[in-house]
């Protein structure tokens, strides 16, 4: 009589636990109420003076990748001295720039096999960031790890919409908000 209980009870378990892992992950995160106000997300002048004279599709997205390089280089620079104000800063400022060149990429002419080889550039790059923010993430309190956390995510989907192109129609491509 105790074993069908026991199974019984095993089964009710297993079942609870398939209807909670199989909630719909699209929900948004729970957000904290003293959640600091996201970053903004702009480009310093000097970054869009560079951009701007960047001569080809190629160059501005390897330079792209750097000037994302150096902005997360000093953010990490900043979390050991708790100055969170200025990391935050420039997580804005990287968030801006995989914006604008998941943009630029997009207006760049569509029918150059080497436009592909730029978004799959853009993509390898921004593989090696989830990794270092992830590590930054973990350093925020709470208030500000939210931030940090969305912006993981918008790295997901950047990534997955510079690698669209290479297998599809490159029209299809969006732009982050």
């Amino acid at each position: 009589c105790l074993i069908p209980k026991a199974v019984l009870s095993l089964c009710l378990f297993l079942m609870m636990q398939f209807v909670v892992l199989g909630q719909d992950s699209s929900e948004p995160d729970y957000i904290p109420q003293n959640a600091a106000p996201p970053p903004i997300k702009q480009l310093s002048k000097d970054e869009k003076a560079k951009l701007a004279l960047s001569k080809d599709v190629k160059e501005r997205t390897k330079l792209t990748l750097e000037l994302m390089e150096a902005r997360v280089k000093i953010a990490e620079m900043y979390l050991p001295q708790d100055q969170l104000e200025m990391v935050f800063r420039e997580l804005g400022g990287f968030h801006a720039l995989v914006i604008d060149a998941l943009v630029y990429l997009e207006a760049a002419d569509a029918n150059k096999k080497r436009q592909l080889d730029n978004f799959k550039r853009f993509e390898i790059g921004l593989r090696g960031f989830t990794h270092r923010l992830e590590l930054i993430r973990r350093e925020m309190p709470p208030q500000r790890e939210y931030y940090v956390r969305l912006l993981l995510r918008e790295m997901r989907e950047a990534r997955a919409k510079a690698v669209e192109p290479l297998f599809g129609d490159i029209k299809r491509v969006g732009t982050l908000q």
